[in-house]
């Protein structure tokens, strides 16, 4: 089932006792163009989320933000700097003996002293945090994923129904074109007698002049190609596999036949069924630009 180029998920996690949230959103592009804002520690996990986007993307450009909440991680060591505060406790001693000053030693006060206590931050275990990070955006790219096969379904309907408007089209076109040669040949035959009048009509040349004529009008080719053109294209939009970009150059087929027909076409009513053809040609141009 084809899928839009334009969508939107989300997906949240706890990793190592980190809370994780990753959202991503993209916009049309002709190629896949991937952007990660991660906080700078966190910046070994770039190229996991890129793998993982480009495993569920073909195109477009995704831009995936990654957002970290540390406050409930106990990633925080209180170091005693065990040496140091043996040292003080004995310097104090010291002083109280040899001064007759009350040593009054106590835990906060001790703690207060120069580099007794230090705050450690633990390091980051990069590997897990690349596997759970990656996972989240799996389950994000998942939800992204069904936001854009819903809206594909949309343009896989939307490009059908247009379909069928140029089918009913182009019928129109076939069911008038030998209408224009017989309008020509009687036209034709109609000169030919005022020209003449009583010199007689030569048949011959008339069926001549109209054969000639009909070859040159004839667009049995261009409808039959035109026709072929949108079983390629209903055979694409109804395909599992990413087909815009081939889209993109089977529409441009579909012109080409449109404006041949044009072209060719002596009947105003003709040129006025190919006028709606192209406008339906543009319309579903228009909708394949967001087709994955």
């Amino acid at each position: 089932m084809i899928k839009s180029m334009t969508g939107f998920g989300s997906a949240k996690g706890v990793v190592e006792g980190i809370e994780i949230t990753v959202e991503l959103k993209s916009v049309n592009n002709r190629y896949l163009d991937t952007s990660v804002r991660l906080p700078r520690n966190f910046l070994f996990a770039e190229e996991a989320i890129k793998a993982a986007v480009q495993s569920h993307i073909s195109r477009g450009k995704v831009d995936v933000f990654v957002t970290v909440n540390s406050s409930g991680a106990d990633d925080v060591t209180v170091c005693i700097n065990e040496p140091l505060l043996k040292g003080y406790v004995e310097a104090l001693k010291r002083i109280s003996e040899e001064y007759s000053v009350p040593a009054d030693l106590n835990a906060l006060a001790l703690s207060r002293f120069p580099d007794v206590l230090s705050v450690e931050k633990k390091e980051l275990d990069s590997e897990k945090l690349t596997e759970g990070i990656r996972d989240i955006a799996e389950t994000a790219l998942c939800d992204f994923d069904a936001m854009r096969t819903r809206e594909g379904e949309k343009l896989r309907a939307d490009v059908l129904s247009k379909l069928d408007t140029i089918s009913a089209l182009v019928s129109g076109v076939e069911e008038k074109a030998p209408q224009t040669v017989a309008d020509y040949r009687r036209r034709l035959t109609q000169k030919m007698t005022e020209v003449l009048e009583t010199a007689g009509i030569d048949e011959s040349r008339i069926l001549t002049e109209a054969a000639v004529f009909a070859d040159k009008v004839a667009v049995d080719e261009e409808t039959v190609r035109l026709r072929s053109h949108m079983s390629q294209l209903a055979i694409m939009i109804n395909g599992d596999s990413p087909t815009g970009r081939k889209i993109d150059f089977l529409i441009q087929e579909f012109n080409r036949e449109a404006n041949t027909i044009g072209s060719k076409s002596q009947n105003s009513e003709i040129a006025y069924l190919v006028v709606d053809i192209k406008s339906e040609i543009e319309k579903i141009r228009e909708q394949i630009q967001n087709i994955e």
